[in-house]
């Protein structure tokens, strides 16, 4: 599985854009310049949005994007797939020819991880995140993996 930058980066501006879209269209210079994120690298990812009917745009003054539908139904997991960020933990792309054309005895393991994944990031929209955003989250941990140990290790806060 990989959420690289790509995929965390189009959430972050997508956010942006819920907090502050509004009337007006906002520009990607000002989410650029407000997540530290290039702007030729958000050009990039908005122009898959909105190829994705997620965000649209308006040229010329005054210009910039304003969300397509309302950020309660637009999904982090719709977000991710516009900007074509694999969510596949698996090595053969799900395929399921991982092993010699054949299934690896883990395959199933790091499918239902895929599909976990996918069902948690379907079930958060952006006005979750908007409406949530700076506030603490009671119950939740930071979970660290250390290779010398053999189970996570649950970091207290």
């Amino acid at each position: 599985m990989r959420l690289t930058t790509k995929g965390r980066f189009a959430v972050t501006a997508m956010v942006d854009l819920a907090i502050r879209g509004g009337k007006d269209p906002v520009t990607l210079a000002s989410i650029s310049e407000r997540q530290k994120i290039s702007l030729s690298y958000l050009e990039q990812l908005f122009g898959k949005l909105r190829r994705h009917h997620i965000v649209e745009s308006v040229r010329g003054p005054g210009g910039g994007y304003y969300l397509a539908r309302p950020s309660s139904e637009i999904s982090v997991a719709d977000v991710i797939v516009a900007v074509d960020e694999p969510m596949d933990a698996t090595k053969c792309g799900g395929k399921g020819d991982c092993h010699d054309d054949q299934q690896c005895i883990t395959h199933d393991l790091w499918m239902g991880l895929n599909d976990a994944l996918y069902r948690h990031l379907a079930a958060v929209n952006l006005q979750q995140l908007v409406d949530g955003h700076g506030k603490p989250k009671a119950g939740v941990m930071p979970v660290t993996l250390n290779k010398r140990i053999t189970r996570p290790e649950i970091a207290s806060v």
